[in-house]
């Protein structure tokens, strides 16, 4: 219960003035009401090294999903794939198809496809096939010149599309539909070497026109 400040009379509730010595009675102090503060921000410094962080991982995962799937299909063609080796003919069964080749120099010069020159030596020669493409080379010495023997290649390959001579090199390149025969010929000392590649499939010049 209040009291007045200069008779010490009990004051109602609300009075503004004392009922017996008609002294001002002094309102109370209103209380401040303080506003809820906000939450602070999170600093900005972490949210870029949350999203740092999270770009780091994704690379990892993705660096780690891409090895592992190198891996299986590595694991996958080697299971399925069979070698054989016989003689140095080598036969090798793939998901992608077989690969067979041979180092005998002779097998490869009847498989060119194109006469070898004639008295010419065999030197070197393989052969393989992939899917549907077989590849010959062979490797050929004479000792005839590097003039003489493009002549006789000339005569034979009269279509070709490439043919460059000078006197120390020739190169001639023959292609059709099915067939790509290159041939190069350089001298080797007094002697001259003679190399022919032939690559059999189909349509390797892209032509979709009737033979």
């Amino acid at each position: 219960m209040a009291f007045c400040n200069s008779c010490g009379t009990n004051l109602e509730a609300g009075a503004r003035f004392c009922p017996k010595c008609g002294a001002a009675v002094p309102m109370p102090a209103a209380i401040p009401v303080t506003a809820p503060s906000a939450p602070a921000a999170p600093p900005q410094g972490n949210d870029s090294l949350k999203i740092i962080l999270i770009v780091v991982a994704a690379i990892v995962v993705l660096g780690i999903l891409g090895i592992g799937t190198l891996a299986f299909v590595v694991r996958r063609i080697a299971h399925n794939s069979h070698i054989q080796n016989k003689d140095g003919n080598v036969r090798v069964e793939t998901p992608f198809g077989t690969v067979q080749s041979t180092n005998n120099p002779d097998e490869a010069a009847r498989n060119l496809g194109i006469d070898p020159y004639p008295g010419a030596r065999v030197l070197r020669g393989n052969s393989a096939t992939i899917g549907g493409m077989h590849t010959v080379t062979a490797q050929f010495e004479s000792d005839d010149s590097v003039d003489k023997v493009a002549t006789f290649y000339s005569s034979k390959l009269p279509n070709a599309r490439v043919n460059t001579k000078d006197q120390n090199h020739c190169t001639i390149v023959s292609t059709d539909k099915k067939n790509i025969i290159t041939i190069n010929i350089a001298p080797e000392g007094n002697k001259s070497q003679i190399n022919i590649t032939t690559v059999t499939g189909k349509n390797l010049t892209g032509d979709d026109s009737s033979d």
